[in-house]
C-alpha cells in the first residue's frame, strides 16, 4: 500500500476518533452553528473530487512529480503532527464543535501563544499537502479553496462566542496573536 493512502487512513480514523471521542459534553453551552456539519460537508466532498481528479490526471502537472508528492506527505504529517498537539494543549476544553463550558479557559500557552487556532491551521496545511502529493493543481484548488472557506467560517463562529464569553480578555488575546500563521495571518 502507498505511503500517502497509509497515512491518510491513519488521518481519517485519528479524526473520526475526534468526533466519537471530544463531542461538547451536556454542561456546555452549544454555539456551533452548523460548522460542524458543514466542514465535514466540504472536507467530504473536497477531498473526494480532489482524489478523484488527482487520481484520473484532471490537471495533471508533470514535473517535479516525486518532489511533489514527499513535500505533500511532509506537509500532512507536519499538520497533522501540529493539530494534535494544540488538540493536547487544550485538553478538556477541545470539542469538535464549537462550544463554551460553565468551566471554560482561555488557553494562553505553548501553541496559543502565538497563533489563536493552531488546531486548523494544523488541518489547514495537512490538507494542502494532500493536494499537493497529487501532483495535480486542480486537485490542490479543489482540495484547498473549498475547506479553507469552510474553515474561515468556523473560525468566524468560534471567535464570535469567544468574545462574548471572554470579553475584553479575548479581545486583549486577539491583539497579542495571529489566527493561523504566527506573524502574519
Amino acid at each position: 500500500m502507498d505511503l500517502l493512502w497509509i497515512i491518510s487512513i491513519f488521518w481519517f480514523i485519528s479524526e473520526a476518533g475526534l468526533s466519537y471521542i471530544k463531542r461538547a459534553s451536556i454542561d456546555s453551552k452549544d454555539v456551533d452553528k452548523s460548522s460542524l456539519k458543514i466542514l465535514q460537508i466540504v472536507i467530504g466532498g473536497s477531498v473526494g473530487l480532489g482524489i478523484f481528479l488527482g487520481m484520473a490526471g484532471t490537471g495533471f502537472i508533470n514535473f517535479y512529480r516525486d518532489e511533489a508528492y514527499i513535500s505533500g506527505i511532509i506537509l500532512i504529517c507536519l499538520g497533522l503532527a501540529l493539530r494534535w498537539v494544540a488538540i493536547f494543549q487544550l485538553k478538556k476544553h477541545f470539542t469538535v464543535n464549537v462550544s463554551i463550558r460553565k468551566d471554560h479557559q482561555l488557553i494562553q500557552r505553548g501553541l496559543y501563544k502565538y497563533i489563536r487556532h493552531p488546531a486548523y491551521s494544523g488541518s489547514l496545511l495537512s490538507f494542502f499537502g494532500l493536494g499537493l502529493a497529487f501532483d495535480n493543481w486542480l486537485s490542490l484548488l479543489i482540495i484547498c479553496l473549498p475547506i479553507t472557506l469552510a474553515f474561515f467560517y468556523r473560525i468566524s463562529v468560534e471567535e464570535a462566542e469567544l468574545s462574548k464569553a471572554f470579553g475584553e480578555k479575548y479581545d486583549a488575546y486577539k491583539k497579542q496573536t495571529k489566527r493561523l500563521i504566527p506573524g502574519v495571518y
